[in-house]
């Protein structure tokens, strides 16, 4: 599969597209103004426990509080926290934006505290947490006590004890390898998550990325004890340095970006750390739009719409509530050669991949229903 990872450089916003055999797959935008808020931990205070819920409010300095459920509080007793007997276990990893978030990973390690959340939290009591998912319409951003933080090669979690290989990893072999490694070289009471990308790593380079990801969790701690909440505490990289840590690898052919500032910190951040992947960075240089010219912003434009038009002339239609997304399959003017019954199991099978590249295209997670034609 020939993967292209296309990066364009405004003055208010950086935007970013990863096509897969020339079609356009994921979109990432970061607004100066608005940027992305998965990812960064605060220090903040419990404005509300609600024991109906099993939940509470906190305040972490935005206009709406964060959402903080019981199951992603962070056991003060060590028996909470969920530890199995072996010393490592397979995870299966996502990749940065493939759906699931790293502090959502952290959050699967363990089980959900029995502990009332009452118990667990008091109004006006401080607390580190980071955000999960942002926020959508009128609720607030969700969190989690569960903190993780992203590197390269590995994902650290602090306090869980666990080691998880990645299982887009093949090899027994290899798997083996990693797993001794991580055994060996971790400290005790931190977690890893090794990432795909680690496969066929030298034990130097897999040492210092953990070393990187220890000294960043300490300054964290350091920030935490001056601060006054609700603070922030530490951001993730800019976009484009994210979508070169989580998604350039040997499997991407090229990295086109379009600003020569921008290209010369990229080019300097891959020769540093991916020297073997410093060729296929490459500096759009032509007059005509990136986007334009890779047909990315005409896919943006249609993923605009309620509407998508399908080859054979059928179409779905695409309708967001505040609990549910709702995808109706319609005809259209597909007519099968032989019968009704060919136009619409025809129209169906293609709406049902199409549907599948729009939901991973518009980011779509939750309930979703879909009406498919009758059959």
């Amino acid at each position: 599969m020939a993967t292209e990872i296309i990066i364009n450089v405004m003055p208010e916003e950086t935007r970013v597209a990863l096509l897969e055999n020339k079609v356009v797959t994921e979109v990432y935008i970061d607004r100066k103004k608005k940027r992305d808020l998965v990812g960064n931990i605060y220090v903040g205070k419990v404005v509300k426990t609600l024991p109906g819920m099993q939940a509470a409010f906190i305040d972490i300095g935005l206009d709406r509080a964060a959402f903080l459920h019981a199951s992603d509080i962070f056991p003060s007793d060590p028996a909470e926290t969920m530890v199995e007997p072996e010393e490592s276990v397979e995870l299966e990893e996502e990749e940065a934006d493939e759906g699931e978030e790293e502090s959502e990973k952290a959050s699967r390690l363990r089980r959900r505290s029995r502990t009332p959340i009452e118990e667990l939290l008091q109004q006006g009591q401080d607390i580190m947490v980071q955000v999960s998912k942002g926020p959508l319409g009128t609720k607030g951003p969700r969190v989690t006590s569960y903190v993780s933080l992203p590197g390269r090669h590995l994902v650290l979690m602090p306090g869980v004890n666990h080691v998880g290989i990645s299982r887009r990893i093949e090899g027994e072999e290899e798997r083996s390898r990693l797993k001794d490694l991580m055994i060996r070289l971790r400290e005790p009471g931190a977690g890893y998550i090794v990432r795909t990308v680690s496969a066929g790593i030298r034990e130097e380079d897999l040492a210092s990325d953990m070393q990187f990801l220890r000294l960043l969790w300490k300054d964290i701690l350091r920030r935490k004890t001056r601060a006054t909440p609700p603070c922030l505490l530490h951001t993730d990289l800019d976009l484009s340095f994210r979508i070169v840590r989580d998604l350039f690898s040997k499997k991407v052919n090229r990295l086109l970006v379009d600003s020569k500032e921008e290209y010369s910190a990229i080019n300097e951040f891959v020769r540093r750390y991916l020297p073997d992947l410093a060729t296929r960075v490459h500096l759009y240089e032509k007059s005509n739009m990136i986007f334009d010219d890779f047909g990315v912003e005409a896919e943006i434009s249609k993923a605009l719409g309620r509407k998508v038009w399908l080859k054979s002339g059928g179409s779905i239609i695409i309708d967001h509530a505040e609990a549910l997304t709702v995808i109706d399959v319609n005809t259209g003017r597909f007519v099968g050669k032989r019968d009704i019954e060919e136009t619409i199991f025809k129209t169906n099978m293609e709406a049902a991949k199409e549907v599948a590249c729009q939901l991973r295209f518009r980011n779509i997670g939750g309930i979703i229903v879909i009406d498919f034609i009758d059959m």
